[in-house]
């Protein structure tokens, strides 16, 4: 399908893991997709994959924490008249530290990783749909986005100021037609990451007892179609086996 418009990705990573997934949502709907992340080969399997089924990816190498590029990934996403549809900002930088062992370099950097790129990547995507005065606008958010837990008390801070960003532009642009959206991820995703890093809680965890990556996309997409009388700004997802 030929289209105009576009969709934004920051903080895509290995095939599966949410960004990817998001990036090959919004791809498989119509949309050609600008991926960006730190890493140059996990870009190009995702792109080779969307384009493999069909659809159109643009991979950009980026820093969420560089204004410039930042402001480079948004003039990849409208060049050529493009209208900016979708911008997502799925980084999700995490370190375990108690709070007497967080020194200032590492408390800096969950900041400038979670917050600072959040609010670089918030203000340039409100810049380039406010013309249009319509666009959404996605935070990925964690448990931590509601509450702190130690030994996460620094991510916990970072991810609770990139809560309180969303909100404010929710309430800032809302009314010029910009849909703001905080997803709080409350539970772990099955993707590459968990399978790496704590294989024995995936295997614990049981059939369905992670989130699924498609399901996490499909949730996406549906807000993004909501009809701008009934939006929602804030949702959680957990898997049904998950306290809360």
């Amino acid at each position: 399908m030929t289209t105009n418009r576009m969709a934004l990705v920051l903080g895509v990573g290995p095939i599966q893991g949410l960004g990817a997934a998001l990036a090959r949502r919004f791809a498989a709907e119509g949309l050609p997709v600008v991926i960006a992340g730190r890493s140059s080969a996990k870009l190009a399997l995702v792109a080779d994959a969307i384009a493999d089924a069909g659809g159109m990816a643009i991979p950009v190498v980026a820093d969420a924490t560089n204004e410039s590029d930042v402001k480079r990934l948004f003039e990849t996403a409208s060049a050529g008249g493009r209208i900016l549809d979708i911008a997502a900002y799925n980084v999700d930088s995490n370190l375990a530290a108690p709070l007497l062992e967080t020194d200032l370099a590492m408390f800096t950097t969950l900041w400038q990783q979670n917050s600072l790129g959040a609010f670089l990547f918030g203000r340039e995507a409100v810049k380039h749909m406010l013309p249009q005065q319509q666009g959404s606008l996605f935070f990925t958010g964690a448990t931590a986005s509601l509450r702190a837990k130690p030994p996460f008390t620094a991510f916990a801070a970072a991810k609770a100021a990139v809560r309180a960003l969303a909100q404010g532009m929710a309430r800032e642009f809302g009314p010029q037609g910009i849909h703001v959206v905080h997803a709080i991820i409350d539970g772990v995703i099955n993707g590459e990451r968990a399978h790496r890093q704590f294989s024995r809680f995936v295997a614990a965890k049981g059939a369905d007892g992670l989130l699924n990556l498609e399901a996490i996309a499909q949730t996406y997409w549906a807000v993004h179609q909501q009809h701008p009388s009934a939006w929602t700004h804030e949702l959680d997802l957990r898997p049904f086996k998950e306290p809360f």
